[in-house]
């Protein structure tokens, strides 16, 4: 499977799949449906805009991308062209065609293709300043930063670390692309469910009246959280 042809970089509205503008179309959503498989955790629940480029596509080509999304349970809800054809029949599908893009200085920018980095490079992060409540979700390919509280109800899913400048009680999940170096830091760790690539651990029910920060990471196969001082402890 080419998965060349595919660019994936956070945005500010979700996660931007960019489609190479040459490529067969089938192979296309293929290569696409084998990153969906590769790292489903972190794509589940998450907004796609589509780019096509030039691409001339037909409503069903686009009705074929949007099935396979949603079998991922993944919401394409832009699609975006500069072929007027495929613009007409994404918003014929109730799909957006144009974005209110940001300053190039204010947008999250990622490391392009971050799903397929061997090596895992550190990717840039995401800083958000406010309080995740119940049914909100944050989701990013490199490290997220929240400086406010991670309720129990929200979810927070990175690439790459998480760290929060308050309380976590909802559910967070580091290394989301198979990263298992991540970590976990909070002023407050306490989540409904902690996840770092593959592995899920849970907050104990007896915890200490006082809390202390704490960072959360992998050791021996095992989520472990030791006082948080700043820096990981060798290992």
């Amino acid at each position: 499977m080419d998965t060349d042809l595919i660019a994936i970089k956070g945005i500010r509205q979700g996660l931007l799949v960019t489609l190479d503008e040459a490529g067969y179309w089938p192979s296309l959503l293929a290569a696409l449906e084998a990153r969906l498989n590769d790292n489903p955790a972190f794509f589940r629940g998450g907004r796609v805009v589509l780019d096509v480029q030039g691409r001339t596509l037909t409503r069903s080509e686009i009705e074929s991308a949007l099935a396979m999304c949603a079998r991922h349970q993944v919401e394409l809800w832009a699609l975006l062209s500069t072929d007027a054809v495929t613009e007409s029949a994404a918003q014929q599908l109730g799909l957006v065609v144009a974005l209110n893009w940001p300053p190039a200085a204010s947008q999250p920018v990622e490391v392009e293709d971050a799903t397929h980095q061997e090596n895992h490079s550190p990717l840039e992060g995401l800083v958000v300043q406010r309080t995740l409540r119940s049914g909100q979700g944050l989701r990013h390919p490199g490290h997220i930063v929240i400086i406010g509280d991670v309720n129990v109800g929200a979810e927070v899913v990175a690439g790459g670390n998480i760290v929060v400048w308050g309380r976590v009680r909802g559910v967070v999940h580091a290394g989301a692309l198979g990263n298992e170096s991540s970590v976990v830091c909070a002023l407050d760790l306490a989540p409904t469910q902690l996840r770092i690539a593959g592995h899920i651990a849970r907050s104990p029910e007896e915890r200490s009246e006082e809390p202390v920060p704490e960072m959360a990471f992998v050791q021996d196969g095992h989520i472990v959280a030791v006082p948080w001082a700043g820096s990981r402890p060798a290992t």
